[in-house]
Parts: structure tokens; sequence; C-alpha cells
């Protein structure tokens, strides 16, 4: 467990890195020009200006130097002014993250679910008509991008039935008579970025479960179970089913840099007021602190969502914990050794 952990630090410290390196070699000027949604010029410094605020911001030192001030301000806690927004770039992104937190969560979870009941349904069947209309249908699915799924349910549930709103995540200047209103007026807006990226991801784990379960359905102990005369369903669920999911542990951590991808993209398609529609704007604006601080919270997600997978597969497979002190043995390390 500690090699692990010393890999998770490494890690963090390239993800610090290169998100330090980033925002600097994308083309254009924080401060030549900004630019409003629609492309065109809203604020333009003169040179006098211009210089003044990249002295101010320390744009002008050394890369190097920069760089260990980043990371001084990151052991604060400080990730630093907003240069467009005027604003700390932690309020900022934390004002915006339960949005964001919203809209990953729901789908994680929806696309997880849909996953093990179609993935078990096809495993049950395999071989069968419904299996390989099921199987292709959710292949092609899958294959879809998430902003492309939007579009479509943008336009036909939104804009075309009239059923979703068309943008945003709660319906603006309006007064809620309870807090039970609030939230299902959030949970319409949020629907249909959430059953976009569901169906986006809910391919791969239905994939996972198909086949795992299916590789499950052939064990010896399943044989020795129904030669037993246990009952169907027990054997389904409690032996095949239970086995079959561990691979889920991890397969969802994986989904996680995915998901939070499809997220950005999915949030700009709806306007939703989160993470990724704010990371939009700051690459607009070339504001170098807000897009270094977006891009170190996601990034922290994921990696803590791999090491939580890591943490759970051990809890729930104890024969890994037992494989890796075997490997660590000095048995193992000198016959490894010679």
């Amino acid at each position: 467990m500690k090699s692990r952990l010393l890999e998770y630090l490494i890690t963090f410290i390239v993800i610090i890195t290169i998100n330090f390196a980033l925002p600097r070699i994308m083309p254009g000027d924080p401060f030549l020009q900004l630019y409003s949604a629609g492309g065109e010029t809203t604020v333009s410094y003169t040179e006098e200006q211009k210089e003044y605020f990249i002295s101010y911001y320390g744009l002008d030192r050394p890369a190097g130097i920069q760089y260990f001030s980043y990371l001084g301000g990151l052991l604060k806690g400080d990730l630093g002014f907003s240069y467009y927004f005027k604003d700390s770039v932690a309020s900022m992104i934390f004002r915006r993250l339960p949005w964001t937190l919203l809209l990953i969560t729901a789908a994680t979870g929806l696309s997880l679910v849909t996953g093990v009941l179609l993935g078990s349904f096809a495993a049950w069947r395999r071989g069968q008509r419904s299996e390989q209309a099921l199987y292709l249908f959710m292949v092609t699915i899958s294959e879809i991008p998430a902003f492309l799924v939007g579009l479509v349910l943008l336009v036909l549930l939104a804009a075309g039935a009239g059923l979703f709103p068309l943008a945003g995540a709660i319906t603006h200047f309006s007064r809620f008579n309870t807090t039970w209103a609030q939230i299902l007026d959030i949970l319409h807006h949020a629907a249909l970025p959430v059953l976009t990226l569901a169906v986006a991801r809910a391919g791969g784990f239905f994939l996972l479960v198909r086949n795992s379960l299916g590789t499950v359905l052939t064990r010896d102990y399943m044989r020795t179970a129904r030669a037993k005369g246990l009952p169907e369903k027990r054997i389904r669920y409690r032996h095949a089913l239970r086995n079959a999911l561990l691979p889920l542990v991890t397969r969802t951590a994986m989904q996680m840099g995915a998901i939070v991808g499809g997220a950005v993209l999915v949030e700009n398609v709806f306007a939703y007021p989160g993470l990724g529609r704010l990371m939009y704007e700051a690459v607009f604006v070339r504001d170098y602190p807000l897009l270094q601080g977006i891009f170190l919270v996601l990034a922290v997600a994921v990696l803590a969502a791999n090491l939580l997978a890591d943490i759970l597969y051990r809890k729930l497979d104890p024969r890994i914990v037992s494989a890796f002190k075997a490997a660590d043995s000095p048995a193992v390390k000198n016959r490894s050794g010679n």
C-alpha cells in the first residue's frame, strides 16, 4: 500500500506541474484582448496597462520563480485570484462545484444501475436474439459522444416537446413556496444533462457486467451450486452476480475521468453553471489562475476516486492484499533476484 501511495504522490506532483505549464503554453494573451461568449472583443488594454498587469500578477518573472510561487500558494490553500472576474479562484470554484458534483454523482449512479441491469439480462440470455439486439444497441450508443447525445436530447425533449428547460440549473427570479419545490425544480433542470452523461457511459458498464457475469456463469462452483439444488435466483444474484460485480469498483473509478470530461462538454451544451461552463469562460479570456484551479480540482477528484477504488477493492477482495504481501516477501524477492 505504501508503494501505491508513493505512486499517487508522484502522479499528484506531475499533475501540478502540467497544471502550471498548460495554460502558459496556450496561444493568446490574457491581457491583450478579453472575449465575450460570442467571440467579439469587449475590452482592450493599452500597452501601458498590459505591462502594468503583467508585472502586478508576476507574469514577467522567470517560469521557475512563478512555479515555486504557485506551489507556495497551494501549500497555503491559495488557488490564486482571477484576472478577469476579479474574485478568488477558490470561492468561484466552490460556488460552481456542487452543480458539477450533482451531475457526476447522479449520472454515475444511473449509468451504473442501467449497466448492471442490462448487462445481467444479456449475460443470462447469451446467444438469444434479444441479447444480440441489446448488445448491438448498447455498443452503438456507447460510441456516440456525450455532447452529441446532449444536442439530440435538447432538440427532441426540450426545444421540441417542451418537457424540460433549455438551459440553466434553476428557474431564475422564481419564489419557491417550499424547499421541496426548489429541489424538484433543480432536478427538472438537471434531468437532461444527467441523462446525457448516463447514456454516454452506460455502455461501458453494460459490456463489463455482460462479459464478467458470462465468465462467472461457466465456473465450476456455479455447476456445483446447481448440483446441490440451490434456487436459481440465489445462484444468479448471490453467487454469480456478486462475484461478477467486483470489477465494477475499479471500472467506476476509471470511468471518472471520462465522466468528468463528458460533464465539461455537457454543461456547455445545456449552459449548466458547473465547473465545465466556468472552464469554457476561463479559456476564452485566458484566465490562468482560474484555469489552473479548475484543472487541479478536477484532476485531484479523479485521482481521489482511483485511490478510493484501490482501498475498496482491497477490502472487498482480501486475495489482493495476500498477493501483494506474497510478492513483497523476502523469499519471492530472493527468487526473483536469482
